[in-house]
């Protein structure tokens, strides 16, 4: 431990608790923390006033090499070596004199490609967060750990001199790409941590030749990998999730020489408006070692119930488990190359056919455009469709320019052959509150129709204006709602409509037309007229 102790850079350290076992760190979080058991044997805390990751206030540090390569931006925002330094300080002397857990883990199940990740905080819950979602070294490996990156989360500080220093508030996420280190100050939000360290995968595995991904992927029993990618409510999380397909993660994977892999060791999942009926794996999977964050509970003869409809601390309540929980699971938490790719749309304008074959340029396009939309009672403010486009269906997560990760995609789509269909989850016989919503029935047919091959038997034709393949029967579809202009009661209605929504499309594409790599992919887009 003194070693450790040693590295670690500060003052002065009590205890130091490595990779504490899982019960000492729930009874460390209830005698210290504030947590609660609840009366499924999950541990419950609250993040404070941040229930969320922080994004304004993440940045990285503006220095050579990485300056280069790193998409500066909204996304990506500058801070001096010298701010950082202040900030460094400052974490260190609030970690300085505590006992600490330190918690040596990995990220990413490929042995060839996994990074070793050390966080040290004085929070037990946030030391048991870490236990969950990264993979823990066994035993004998720990003698030889060193890590590739280090987290300082220093949540009890602030930065009061953020004005000074020209941030956007007392709240700090910063990243030292040429020293391996992050320092989180501010927020206890352990999401910071999650995705902060998916982040600078993003960075690392690029310039590696390999594909680090924000989606979910299964592996059925011949051995075929399939990979969705989606934003939030556009079923990601559940249509992966099948009895008959083994779950390799649920949201961060990486694409290497071997294959797909897990970068983590559990699943993060949202239970606002929680039923186990429909949700029956994540619902069994809360129970002891899992945490509940930000729910609000009923005392019932000293039982803690849990209400997930409740939203009055955060609409973002969630849990997160070890992967293990979830009975069907992929143990090696690996894959093969995938054999499928499927891009999930909630497309609520009822444009989009519910599912349609992509070539690989147009795979490139849609990948780059991360496509959905948002409705009326979603966010404040929202009273009809609204377009969101997310580039790699993550753009949040991504240190270097979306083109960097569209190329590797199309590169391997092509090696590997790799099939790639667009699914649409939201509307269909006309937009949001007149249409309705894609029955899961059909959307289930068309997920089974791409991962047992039998959509490849089917007679395509081409949709108009969006130039997609689509089937002209599929098993189990009811044949009507594959060509969504049929849908419609109203036919020029839905030109009009489709036009909007192409425009929505080439608008968002411009960004890309700049880069100096000259990527064009436009005219795998919609055209500009019917």
């Amino acid at each position: 431990m003194l070693e450790i102790k040693n590295s670690l850079g500060l003052k002065n350290v009590n205890k130091i608790f490595r990779n504490m076992d899982r019960e000492n760190l729930i009874n460390n979080a209830i005698d210290h923390d504030g947590a609660v058991i609840a009366y499924n044997g999950a541990t419950i805390i609250e993040t404070g006033i941040f229930t969320g990751r922080s994004p304004k206030d993440k940045y990285f540090v503006s220095q050579d090499p990485s300056e280069n390569f790193i998409a500066w931006g909204d996304v990506n925002k500058k801070i001096s070596k010298e701010t950082y330094e202040e900030l460094l300080e400052k974490a260190k002397d609030q970690l300085s004199g505590k006992d600490l857990y330190v918690s040596d883990v990995y990220c990413g199940a490929s042995p060839t490609s996994k990074k070793s990740i050390r966080f040290v905080t004085e929070i037990a819950w946030q030391a048991h967060f870490i236990d969950n979602m990264f993979i823990m070294p066994k035993t004998e490996e720990l003698d030889e750990f060193k890590p590739d990156f280090t987290v300082y989360n220093a949540c009890k500080t602030v930065n009061e001199d953020w004005e000074k220093h020209g941030l956007n508030s007392e709240v700090f996420v910063v990243f030292n790409v040429e020293e391996n280190t992050a320092i989180i100050g501010g927020t206890w939000y352990a999401g910071e941590m999650k995705k902060g360290i998916f982040s600078m995968m993003n960075y690392w595995l690029p310039l590696e030749g390999k594909l680090p991904m924000h989606c979910s992927a299964n592996i059925g029993k011949d051995g075929d990998t399939a990979l969705f990618f989606g934003l939030s409510g556009t079923g990601k999380t559940t249509l992966s999730t099948d009895p008959e397909r083994a779950l390799i993660g649920d949201d961060e994977h990486g694409w290497d020489d071997d294959g797909v892999f897990n970068f983590e060791g559990g699943c993060y999942a949202k239970v606002i408006n929680l039923n186990k009926d429909t949700e029956p794996e994540i619902y069994k999977a809360i129970k002891r070692g899992s945490i509940l964050e930000n729910v609000v509970y009923d005392e019932d003869d000293g039982e803690k119930l849990v209400d997930y409809d409740d939203g009055s601390k955060t609409e973002n309540t969630r849990v997160s488990y070890p992967i293990s929980y979830i009975d069907n699971y992929q143990e090696s938490m690996m894959g093969g190359h995938p054999t499928n790719i499927i891009f999930l749309s909630a497309d609520a304008f009822g444009v989009l056919p519910p599912v349609s074959k992509l070539s690989r340029e147009q795979a490139m396009y849609y990948f780059l455009s991360g496509y959905t939309a948002k409705v009326a009672g979603t966010e404040r403010g929202i009273t009809e469709p609204t377009a969101t486009f997310s580039a790699c269906f993550g753009e949040a997560f991504l240190p270097l320019h979306p083109t960097v990760y569209a190329k590797l995609l199309g590169e391997k789509i092509e090696k590997h052959n790799v099939n790639v269909y667009l699914v649409n989850t939201g509307w269909t016989g006309g937009s949001y509150g007149v249409g309705k919503r894609m029955s899961i029935k059909n959307t289930r047919a068309c997920i089974n129709g791409i991962l047992d091959g039998s959509i490849q038997n089917s007679e395509f034709e081409t949709l108009p204006l969006f130039n997609l393949e689509i089937p002209k029967t599929l098993k189990g579809v009811d044949t009507e709602v594959l060509n969504p202009r049929n849908t419609w009661e109203d036919r020029m209605e839905y030109d009009d409509t489709a036009k909007k929504l192409a425009g929505m499309y080439r608008e968002n594409f411009k960004k890309y037309l700049t880069d100096d790599s000259n990527f064009d992919f436009t005219a795998a887009g919609p055209e500009a007229k019917l």
